[in-house]
């Protein structure tokens, strides 16, 4: 019993992250290739080749990103999409959700943004109970006027999903500041702590 116990286990961990990143993989390919639809009939892939073949629509929605972003690059572009903004923005109920999106996708995918670039460690959910979260500004406006020591915006994630979790305004004296990279910290937190990062002492030794 304890050698199949053993095998068992042995086959899960084998098993279990493949299936789960093909999955991942088929829904991300699966959901993409709903592109194709904003071609006409008659240049569907499918019915071009013959034959359907998953991740055409990667391609496509690639050539759309590249094509949008080169066009909104230059400075009609940069015109037509402030223009585009501004017709947005007169429009009920829509302006809200398009303006916090936007600014959202501002803060994460900008060079210049500092969003989710810096992991720490701080006191979650009460003083002695620690956990990993992630600087994502700092409070400004009114709420930085009631505030009157040095805060920083903090998400603190939860876990396995990191895409849920608790916004929260904290010192930056309490918030420790961690070497790992982002991807790292993402890492031990969807593990709840089974896949450590690596000491950055120990790495810099053998480097």
């Amino acid at each position: 019993m304890s050698a199949f116990r053993r095998w068992l286990l042995t086959g899960l961990l084998v098993i279990v992250p493949g299936v789960i990143t093909a999955w991942v993989l088929n829904w991300i390919v699966s959901t993409l290739d709903q592109t194709l639809q904003i071609l006409p009939g008659d240049w569907q892939p499918d019915k071009l080749i013959g034959v359907h073949i998953p991740g055409f629509g990667v391609v496509l929605t690639l050539l759309i990103l590249l094509l949008v972003g080169g066009l909104a690059s230059n400075f009609a572009g940069r015109k037509l999409v402030q223009w585009g903004d501004s017709l947005v923005s007169r429009i009920p109920v829509v302006r809200s959700i398009y303006s916090s999106v936007k600014q959202v996708s501002d803060t994460l995918f900008s060079e210049s943004g500092n969003a989710f670039r810096t992991a720490v460690l701080v006191q979650w959910p009460r003083e002695g109970v620690w956990t990993v979260a992630f600087v994502t500004g700092a409070p400004t406006g009114e709420v930085a006027a009631y505030l009157r020591d040095e805060f920083v915006s903090v998400y603190v994630p939860t876990t396995p999903n990191p895409t849920g979790g608790y916004f929260v305004m904290m010192r930056k004296s309490d918030c420790i500041e961690l070497d790992m990279s982002i991807d790292a910290a993402l890492k031990y937190i969807v593990s709840m702590g089974v896949v450590t990062p690596p000491d950055p002492i120990a790495h810099e030794s053998k480097q």
